[in-house]
């Protein structure tokens, strides 16, 4: 915790953090203004700052502690509106019949868009291209 709240103050961002710690998992949610700066463009920032914080509490442990670092509720307002594309994309493609690829998205991003769309009978999912340009087609499948 020392690290991250270090980091954060050398960021020039005041935030309030409010930590729930496990022996297997440290979730960490960051209140206060300005959370546009932590979070990034597209949550690149707030990405980084998790892996750096998982790094140095990881580094010199024998047992991995799953780190989650949040600002102002970015993450799950982010996989609902993943969700929402998903429903949206897959109701495209069964209307029309055909493939759509959407922007490039990290393997968690992806994960929420392969997870929302299991269910649906008509249509299916897989990802194309390399980091970090990885991207999701979500396909028309014909019922059989």
């Amino acid at each position: 915790m020392e690290f991250l709240s270090g980091m954060i103050e050398r960021m020039g961002v005041q935030a309030e953090l409010k930590a729930c710690e496990t022996p297997e998992q440290l979730r960490v949610k960051l209140f206060g203004e300005n959370m546009s700066l932590l979070i990034g463009r597209r949550g690149e920032t707030l990405d980084a700052i998790q892996y750096l914080t998982s790094y140095a509490i990881n580094r010199d442990n024998e047992t991995r502690v799953r780190v989650s670092v949040d600002a102002g509720d970015y993450r799950l307002k982010r996989e609902e509106a993943l969700q929402h594309l998903a429903a949206k994309m897959a109701g495209k493609a069964v209307k029309y019949h055909r493939n759509f690829t959407l922007e490039p998205m990290n393997a968690y991003e992806r994960h929420v868009i392969h997870a929302a769309l299991q269910d649906y009978p008509e249509v299916t999912t897989f990802s194309t291209g390399s980091e970090p340009h990885r991207r999701i087609v979500v396909a028309y499948a014909k019922e059989k």
